[in-house]
C-alpha cells in the first residue's frame, strides 16, 4: 500500500482483544511495507557499520605502506557511503509510508465505527476520549508500527557487528559483544516508571481536552450566564496539571536518554584503554584498534533505536488500548444480519416499551425524562446502547437488516444534531429519495430567517445556498441550528423519521408553523416526534405517554390532557415540586399584600 492508494477499500477487521494484539494486527496487515523498510534499514545500518572496518583497513594499509590496500579501502569506503545514502533515503521513504498508512487504517476503522454506532458512540465513550483517540493516539500508534522495522534492522545490525568484531579481533571483540547487550538492556528497569508517568500525562491531557471541548460547545450558554471566568479557571488548573505531569514524564525520559549517551561513552573509554594496553604489548595492530574503536563509536547510532522503540511502545500501548476499546463497541442489538436488504414496511414496534407507531401517521411520544427519550429514539433507529429485544419494522427485526438498509428505513435525528462546516448546499446534499426538494424542506422547517442570516454573513455568496456554515454551526443560534438539521432530515425523506425534541430551542410561534409544515410535508409517511411541546402534540395523529420504560397511555393530545393526570403534569410542566413552589409563592404574595395594606394604614394615620 502506497500513500497515493489511500484510503483502503477495506481496512479489515481488527483484533481488539487488547492494545498489544491490536498493534500486532496492524503490523501483520502491513507486512509488505515492514519487510521493505527492514530491507532498506539493513542496507543503511550495515553500510554505516562497515565504515569502521574500512577505516581500520585503510589505517593499517598506511602503517604497512601498501598503496594497493589503501586504494581498495578508499573504493570500499566510497561504496559504503553510497549504500548509506541510498539506504537512508529509501528507509525514510518506506518508514513514513508505513506510519501514514497505519494511521490512515486506524482512522478509517474509527470512522467506520463512528458511522456504525452513530449518536450512541458519545453516550458510551466520553467525547474527550474519542477526540484523543482520533488525533494524538492515531499518530502514536503509527509511530510504533513504523519504528518496529527500523528497530529490527538496528538489532540485527548490532548482532552482526558484535559477531564480526569477535571474529575480526577476538580479544577486544568479546568485550564489545558482551558490553553492547548490557547497554541495550540497561534502561529497561526505568521503562515502567517512564510509562506510568507518560500514562498519567496522557490521562490528564485527555481530561483537559474534554473540558475544552465541552466549554467550546457551551460557549454561547456560558456567555449568557457569565460563566466564562469559572470555566477559564478550571481549564487553567487542568492545563497546569498537564504541564506538571509532562515535566515529570520528560525528566524520566531525559534520564533514559542521558544513560544512552553515558553508558556507550563508558564502554568506549574501557575499550580504548584496554585496546591501547594490548597495542603496546603488540597483541593487536593499530588498524585493529582503530576498527574496534570506530565500531563502538558508530554503534551508538543503531543503539538509539532501542531507546526509540521503548519510548514508542510505552506511548502507543495505552493509545492502542483506547483505540481497541472504541473499536470493540458494537450495536447492542447486533451488527446487522444476513437478511436481504429489501426495505421492510409496516408499523414500527418496540417490544421493550410496548410502543407501536402506525405506518403513515404522525405519532408523538411523551417521556418526561429527556435522557429516556434519547435512549428510546436510539432504540427506534436500531442504535440501542443496552441489550434488549430488537425493534421491528413490519415483521422484520431491525438488527436482521444490514446496517445501511436499517438506516435507510429509519432515520433518527437526535436532540443535538451536528452541522458540518461547508456551504448550505453541501449541508443539504444528503442521500434522499428525491421526493422532497431543498426549498420545500427549508420552508417546512421555517428557515427563512436562517437564510437571511447566512446571506448577510456571507457577502461573497449571491445565493444563500452558497453561504458558508462555520464549524458545527456555531455562528448560528441553537434554534437556527435545529431548524437546518430538521430541513436536512426532511430532505432525506426516509420511510420512518424519528425526531428527538426537534423544536426545543425554537419560540412558540415558529414552533407552531414548524408543526404545521412537518405535518403537511410528511403526510402519508411514518413520523415519530419525541417531545413534550403542546403545539407539536396537538398536531399529532396519535400521542403515546411512556412512563418508567413502558407505554402508560395512548390517545390524542386533548383526550390525554382531560383524562390522564400524569400526561397533564408532563405537558404543562406542573410537577409536585412546582406545585409546592407555586403555593409558597401565592402565600408570600398574600403576605406582601397584607404588609402593603398595613403600611398604607400607618401612612394615613
Amino acid at each position: 500500500m502506497q500513500i497515493h492508494d489511500l484510503p483502503y477499500s477495506d481496512p479489515g477487521v481488527p483484533d481488539v482483544r487488547s492494545g498489544p494484539r491490536f498493534l500486532w494486527w496492524l503490523g501483520r496487515n502491513q507486512l509488505g511495507g515492514q519487510l521493505k523498510s527492514l530491507a532498506w534499514g539493513l542496507l543503511h545500518f550495515l553500510a554505516v557499520s562497515a565504515l569502521p572496518f574500512c577505516v581500520g583497513f585503510a589505517v593499517q594499509a598506511v602503517v604497512d605502506r601498501s598503496g594497493a590496500r589503501l586504494a581498495l579501502a578508499g573504493g570500499v569506503l566510497a561504496l559504503c557511503g553510497a549504500a548509506t545514502a541510498l539506504g537512508d533515503t529509501f528507509l525514510h521513504r518506506s518508514a513514513v509510508t508505513n506510519w501514514i498508512t497505519a494511521a490512515a487504517r486506524v482512522q478509517q476503522l474509527l470512522a467506520r465505527k463512528a458511522a456504525e454506532l452513530g449518536a450512541a458512540l458519545t453516550r458510551r465513550v466520553a467525547a474527550g476520549e474519542v477526540v484523543t483517540v482520533s488525533t494524538g493516539d492515531v499518530e502514536k500508534i503509527g509511530w510504533f508500527v513504523e519504528a518496529v522495522s527500523r528497530f529490527t534492522a538496528a538489532a540485527l545490525t548490532v548482532a552482526a557487528v558484535c559477531v564480526g568484531l569477535a571474529v575480526y579481533q577476538p580479544t577486544l571483540g568479546v568485550v564489545v559483544a558482551v558490553g553492547l547487550p548490557v547497554l541495550a538492556l540497561a534502561v529497561l528497569p526505568l521503562l515502567p516508571a517512564a510509562t506510568r508517568r507518560a500514562d498519567e500525562q496522557r490521562e490528564k491531557a485527555g481530561r483537559a481536552t474534554e473540558l475544552a471541548s465541552d466549554t467550546v460547545a457551551g460557549l454561547r450558554v456560558l456567555r449568557g450566564i457569565g460563566g466564562e471566568e469559572l470555566f477559564l479557571r478550571r481549564y487553567r488548573s487542568a492545563s497546569q496539571e498537564v504541564r506538571r505531569a509532562a515535566v515529570r514524564s520528560a525528566r524520566m525520559w531525559s534520564l533514559i536518554a542521558a544513560l544512552q549517551v553515558l553508558l556507550p561513552g563508558l564502554l568506549l573509554i574501557g575499550v580504548v584503554s584496554y585496546g591501547v594496553h594490548l597495542a603496546r604489548q603488540g597483541r593487536i595492530s593499530v588498524g585493529e584498534l582503530v576498527t574496534v574503536y570506530s565500531s563502538v563509536m558508530v554503534l551508538a547510532y543503531p543503539l538509539r533505536h532501542f531507546e526509540e522503540i521503548a519510548m514508542a511502545y510505552s506511548f502507543s500501548k495505552p493509545s492502542a488500548k483506547r483505540a481497541a476499546r472504541v473499536l470493540s463497541l458494537e450495536r447492542a442489538v447486533g451488527a446487522g444480519g444476513s437478511r436481504a436488504p429489501d426495505l421492510p414496511a409496516g408499523d414500527l414496534h418496540d417490544p421493550a416499551t410496548g410502543l407501536t407507531v402506525p405506518a403513515g401517521r404522525l405519532t408523538a411520544v411523551v417521556c418526561g425524562d429527556p435522557d429516556a427519550a434519547g435512549r428510546l429514539a436510539e432504540r427506534l433507529g436500531g442504535h440501542a446502547t443496552v441489550e434488549g429485544p430488537s425493534v421491528r419494522l413490519g415483521c422484520v427485526p431491525l438488527d436482521e437488516l444490514p446496517l445501511a438498509a436499517a438506516r435507510t428505513a429509519v432515520l433518527v435525528q437526535d436532540k443535538d444534531p451536528v452541522l458540518l462546516s461547508g456551504t448550505l448546499r453541501e449541508l443539504l446534499d444528503v442521500p434522499s429519495s428525491g421526493a422532497v426538494a431543498a426549498p420545500a424542506a427549508l420552508a417546512a422547517a421555517q428557515c427563512d430567517d436562517v437564510l437571511q442570516a447566512l446571506a448577510q454573513g456571507s457577502l461573497d455568496a449571491a445565493d444563500p445556498m452558497d453561504a458558508r456554515i462555520t464549524e458545527r454551526g456555531r455562528s448560528l443560534s441553537g434554534g437556527q441550528r435545529q431548524r437546518l438539521a430538521l430541513a436536512r432530515s426532511l430532505i432525506t425523506d426516509p420511510d420512518v423519521l424519528v425526531l428527538d425534541e426537534p423544536t426545543s430551542a425554537v419560540d412558540s410561534h415558529t414552533e407552531a408553523r414548524i408543526a404545521e409544515g412537518v405535518g403537511r410535508l410528511r403526510a402519508g409517511r411514518t413520523t415519530v416526534v419525541l417531545t413534550s411541546s403542546p403545539l407539536l402534540l396537538d398536531r399529532a395523529d396519535q400521542v403515546v405517554l411512556v412512563r418508567e420504560g413502558r407505554v402508560a397511555a395512548v390517545g390524542t393530545h386533548r383526550e390525554l390532557v382531560r383524562s390522564e393526570p400524569r400526561y397533564q403534569a408532563v405537558v404543562t410542566r406542573e410537577t409536585e415540586d412546582e406545585e409546592r413552589v407555586g403555593a409558597l409563592a401565592t402565600t408570600l404574595e398574600g403576605d406582601l399584600d397584607v404588609l402593603e395594606e398595613l403600611r398604607e394604614t400607618e401612612e394615613t394615620a
